[in-house]
């Protein structure tokens, strides 16, 4: 079971009846570490002070949007835990969009206007299950594959990419070399 109140949430939307809509949920789910912030720069910086175990971050965001922001986190070498989940709400709901998220190193992605279940439910997957990341020379964060292998065996999937040697590091609990 997952303690809420254990967990740090930073919240990165421009809409602040947004922020105040999943502060609320949060405190509903028994949260109470929680900090909102209304652009990818100031979510940038609360994510180096605050420390958060979950970012729950907008797509559009004045400054830096949500997928820069994803994409500065997981950068390994700058990040202090680039393995944070990162959970995306957004109102961008084509196809292209969530693989765009996916391919910056998104956790989960919800679309706006989003269920208080729904939420729950990704919190619960990103806290409890949590994938093992991929490192390559182009790519760093959770392994799309739910299978729960720790190895693939067979051609790469993005052809620019050559297997890297990754081992753990710092806060990093499982890598996966692609």
């Amino acid at each position: 079971m997952i303690e809420f109140n254990r967990l740090r949430f930073l919240i990165a939307d421009q809409n602040a009846q947004m922020r105040r809509i999943v502060r609320t949920l949060l405190y509903g789910f028994g949260s109470r570490d929680v900090i909102e912030v209304d652009n990818g720069a100031a979510a940038f910086e609360a994510f180096v002070h605050f420390a958060p175990d979950i970012v729950i971050t907008d797509w559009n965001m004045p400054i830096i949007d949500g997928l820069e922001l994803t994409q500065m986190i997981r950068q390994p070498e700058a990040s202090a835990n680039p393995c944070v989940p990162i959970i995306m709400l957004s109102a961008n709901s084509e196809r292209r969009h969530i693989v765009a998220a996916r391919d910056a190193g998104v956790t989960e992605f919800l679309v706006k206007p989003m269920s208080a279940k729904a939420l729950h439910d990704r919190i619960l997957s990103v806290a409890a299950k949590p994938r093992p990341f991929v490192k390559s020379k182009k790519f760093f964060g959770p392994d799309r594959r739910r299978s729960g292998r720790e190895t693939y065996v067979g051609p790469e999937r993005r052809s620019e990419d050559r297997a890297e040697d990754a081992t753990p590091a710092g806060g990093v609990d499982k890598w996966v070399a692609i």
